[in-house]
């Protein structure tokens, strides 16, 4: 099994995918309840009960994330995962009521497959059937189905993007991540190497955004974003997992570039479910390096889709 967010006891990934229409759902369920905190550094974000996981809120624990598809349109994701989580008997308890806290956000996939057909109640409900502590699914699936990165010169000319996972583990102590990049940007390895960014239109060769738009001033455009989610069996309080995802994002700034811009909504959830005694620095550096090597998977496993070639699809085409 290879290493990824499934890692962490108690935490378990649900996908719904729609190939043709270039969709889907992300589900980190963890129905017992954990921690969490969030951090948003893209300044174009689609999400849900964000304000609830900032420092000084009343309500201290999720049951889970919800990653999607569909811009503003995939938040009616969440709705389905609420339903799920309640029946079950899952969340907050208000009188004789159990009130699922389920925070999300979303991506821009429109401009590929078919925009009409948008993540609702009903994939919501679906990636939770069929969520499990098995390997995350990775590549063009759940809300990675419609993720694409190097959009400089237009779709027709980006990489196929999609989700990753990656874990590390030091003595007891685990940190874990799951990514889904959508980036307006490029996609670096952690040797710094240029994995994935647009596609010159005469030649076909990839490019890098950052020469573009410096050489030429080229601009950005819409409909972007990264998502990610840090775990953790470290017992860590709001505020410390706060410091993790800010530490988290830096993973995304070694991995992708340019990054955190206008044009994208990039947002990464932490969670700590656990109880092992760990320093809040050593956690959010393993935060970075998890989230840099899950990005980097979310490219490398990917297929082509809806005519947008993958990575692996180029190999030996440069």
């Amino acid at each position: 099994m290879a290493p990824g967010l499934t890692d962490i006891e108690g935490i378990e990934v649900g996908v719904a995918s729609d190939s043709r229409a270039a969709t889907g759902v992300t589900v980190v369920l963890v129905e017992k309840g954990a921690r969490a905190a969030v951090e948003v550094r893209g300044s174009a974000p689609g999400t849900r009960e964000t304000d609830l996981l900032l420092p000084g809120r009343l309500v201290e624990e999720v049951q889970a994330l919800v990653l999607a598809g569909g811009s503003a349109f995939g938040l009616d994701a969440a709705a389905g995962v609420v339903d799920y989580l309640e029946a079950k008997g899952c969340g907050f308890a208000v009188g004789r009521f159990r009130i699922p806290i389920v925070p999300g956000a979303v991506l821009f996939d429109l401009l590929i497959g078919d925009g009409r057909v948008r993540p609702g109640k009903e994939m919501g409900y679906d990636a939770c059937s069929g969520a499990s502590t098995g390997p995350v699914p990775e590549g063009a699936v759940g809300a990675g189905c419609g993720a694409t990165v190097g959009k400089i010169h237009g779709m027709d000319f980006a990489i196929k993007s999609g989700q990753g996972s990656h874990a590390l583990q030091k003595g007891e102590l685990i940190v874990a991540a799951l990514v889904v990049v959508n980036a307006f940007g490029d996609v670096y390895d952690r040797q710094g190497r240029l994995l994935a960014g647009p596609r010159n239109p005469q030649t076909g060769n990839m490019e890098k955004t950052i020469d573009l738009i410096l050489g030429t001033g080229s601009s950005g455009a819409s409909g972007n974003t990264t998502l990610g989610v840090v775990a953790t069996n470290a017992g860590l309080n709001r505020p410390s997992l706060s410091k993790v995802c800010q530490l988290a994002h830096n993973g995304l700034a070694r991995s992708i570039w340019p990054v955190h811009t206008m044009w994208d909504g990039d947002t990464i959830f932490a969670l700590s479910g656990g109880d092992i005694e760990a320093d809040v620095n050593l956690v959010g550096l393993m935060a970075a390096e998890v989230v840099s090597g899950a990005v980097e998977r979310a490219i490398t496993s990917a297929g082509s889709l809806c005519g947008v070639p993958a990575v692996s699809d180029l190999e030996g085409k440069q």
